[in-house]
């Protein structure tokens, strides 16, 4: 919480720090950074985050943010409408076009599931996945949450409540990444490799 007692920079140093990830130190050095460059830089940061607030909602379809009513990914007819791949957060379909390997359609829980910090189903887009998936078009849900605790947590959660759709349910593979070294890989990573191995 602010202090009245607090400075205009203090304020400033405060609210980066709300960023997820940035921490006092990084804090204070974007504060800086954005006191010695000109008035216009600040200007226009403030300017583009108030207009992403203002015209950005999310997409009726998956969820994702967009500026339409219907993402360009939901949009686009060239893609299927029979694959869904499920993810965490809008930022981690960016990630996985990058790979161009899937041409589904995508669906963001904005969040996983964590009792312990209050987040439960109804904290996230779980009814309107499964809203979609009921209206009959759905082959696969592909559930590509992050491998942690919560993100499996979630998988699993999501997989037991549409496998009685007659629809296939599968989890994204983690393992070794692509060019690295075996000799150089931690235990958990190789454990994943070995339970996620494929027939050849």
């Amino acid at each position: 919480m602010i202090s009245k007692d607090e400075n205009a920079l203090d304020k400033l140093i405060h609210s980066l720090k709300q960023l997820p990830g940035v921490g006092e130190k990084t804090a204070t050095r974007l504060a800086y950074f954005i006191l010695r460059e000109a008035e216009s830089f600040s200007t226009h940061l403030a300017q583009s985050i108030v207009e992403a607030r203002q015209k950005l909602q999310t997409c009726s379809s998956c969820c994702n943010f967009s500026e339409n009513s219907t993402c360009f990914i939901c949009s686009n007819l060239e893609r299927t409408e029979e694959t869904i791949c499920v993810v965490e957060q809008p930022s981690d379909i960016s990630a996985l076009e990058r790979s161009r390997q899937f041409k589904g359609k995508y669906h963001v829980l904005h969040g996983v599931l964590s009792p312990l910090d209050g987040i439960h189903e109804e904290s996230l887009k779980i009814k309107e996945l499964l809203t979609r998936i009921e209206r009959g078009n759905v082959r696969e849900v592909i559930l590509a949450t992050n491998p942690t605790v919560e993100g499996d947590t979630t998988a699993l959660y999501i997989a037991r409540l549409i496998k009685y759709n007659n629809v296939r349910v599968s989890r994204i593979a983690y393992g070794i990444p692509v060019g690295s070294e075996i000799e150089y890989l931690d235990g958990a990573t190789l454990g994943k490799a070995l339970q996620n191995r494929v027939s050849l």
